[in-house]
């Protein structure tokens, strides 16, 4: 066991999003077990004040995406920017982690880069999905960076960063240990309801443009299915935003906001239909067959689409080096499309044995180095760049 007491030291730690709080919260957990009496401070959100971490200033001010959305907000943030780095001018940590977010992290890495504090990123930038020359910036960020995808490593080494790979957090998560039975039994739902989980996203910007093209699929796919229930699982930050959102949609969601509950919906359900990124890991994880989609400003998909430079936007067509589930984005994410996608997994059970298969594929390459779990490994990490400062 590595500790630096009796002189334990001081993290600042800044978690932009609620995926970016998940790995906080065991971060955190998995740097306690190797130093009792280390201390953090920073901004974070409920999972990391859970472990008793007091924010800065309120997480979801930070939840933001897409080029065109972030306009309004750019005043707020350049705020908050100034006093996350005032705030670690004035404690002076030992070790400054940044976990995901790269538009706000690597703004506040590059400001606080002459304090001669320790600095990591956990979680790399997408730079090798798009805009690759992004990868010349980084130099002088970072004192090392935390991948969590098994080429990356290679990737940014290939640039002269230090990067170790640590494991993608999704073995983690819990995802593949829900009870389908539990579940039905919490929510009243009879056995032969063929439950259909819709993840719409984890911020703000995100929810109202996926939320209102899944209420007009319900409504087309009612007809064609009606023991149908959709279950929107969701962080309890935009729980309320979705309350509202799904208020007049022709069949009733079960909401839920609890981690349990929704993995006990990943073990019940038939069918999801997901925004790209890491929920599409936890429903393969959880062997829930699939469609991604997503939509967000024309503008934005526009730029995007001029800029991408990977075949795949699906994290697990990605890792599986081809289409192992449908890609329904902008123009067919249309109501239609994805009701038609829908019954298609349900009731093709061939279409959804074969996702499940290659599933497990993927999966067997995010484990991390010498079987370690994703945040003990990068606890390790940061801890070893701290008894090397020391020594």
């Amino acid at each position: 066991m590595v500790s630096l007491s009796p002189s334990s030291p001081l993290i600042w730690i800044l978690a932009g999003e609620a995926s970016g709080d998940v790995l906080g919260a065991r971060l955190m957990q998995a740097l306690r077990a190797l130093d009792p009496h280390i201390r953090f401070a920073g901004v974070g959100g409920v999972r990391m004040e859970a472990e008793g971490f007091e924010s800065l200033f309120p997480m979801r001010e930070l939840a933001v995406m897409g080029l065109v959305e972030i306009l309004p907000r750019v005043r707020q943030l350049s705020r908050r920017l100034n006093q996350a780095v005032d705030d670690i001018a004035a404690h002076r940590p030992d070790l400054v982690i940044t976990i995901d977010s790269p538009g706000f992290a690597l703004r506040l890495l590059r400001r606080i880069a002459g304090m001669g504090i320790l600095r990591v990123h956990y979680v790399a930038p997408q730079v090798w999905a798009w805009r690759q020359k992004r990868v010349r910036k980084f130099p002088g960020l970072w004192d090392e960076l935390l991948c969590l995808l098994p080429f990356e490593e290679e990737f940014f080494g290939r640039h002269g960063l230090k990067t170790r790979f640590v494991g993608h957090p999704v073995l983690q998560s819990g995802a593949r240990d829900g009870d389908a039975g539990r579940f039905r039994a919490t929510h009243g739902l009879a056995d032969a309801a063929r439950i259909l989980v819709l993840m719409p996203g984890s911020r703000r910007s995100e929810v109202p443009r996926l939320l209102p093209v899944f209420g007009q699929m319900l409504a087309l796919l009612k007809t064609r299915m009606p023991d149908v229930v959709p279950v929107v699982p969701v962080s309890p930050v935009v729980a309320a935003t979705v309350e509202q959102a799904v208020r007049n949609w022709p069949v009733r969601p079960v909401i839920v906001t609890d981690v349990q509950d929704k993995h006990d919906a990943f073990a019940a359900a038939g069918a999801a239909l997901t925004k790209s990124g890491t929920s599409t890991l936890e429903l393969a994880l959880a062997g829930v067959p699939m469609a991604v989609t997503y939509r967000v400003n024309p503008l934005t998909a526009f730029m995007a689409r001029r800029l991408i430079r990977v075949p795949h936007v699906a994290m697990v067509n990605l890792l599986a080096g081809r289409e192992i589930v449908p890609e329904l984005l902008q123009e067919n994410c249309a109501p239609e499309v994805l009701a038609r996608e829908v019954q298609k997994l349900f009731e093709n059970p061939s279409v959804a044995q074969a996702q499940k298969a290659a599933f497990a594929t993927v999966l067997h390459g995010l484990e991390g180095p010498g079987g370690a779990l994703p945040a003990d490994a990068a606890a390790r990490a940061v801890m070893d760049l701290l008894a090397a400062r020391k020594a």
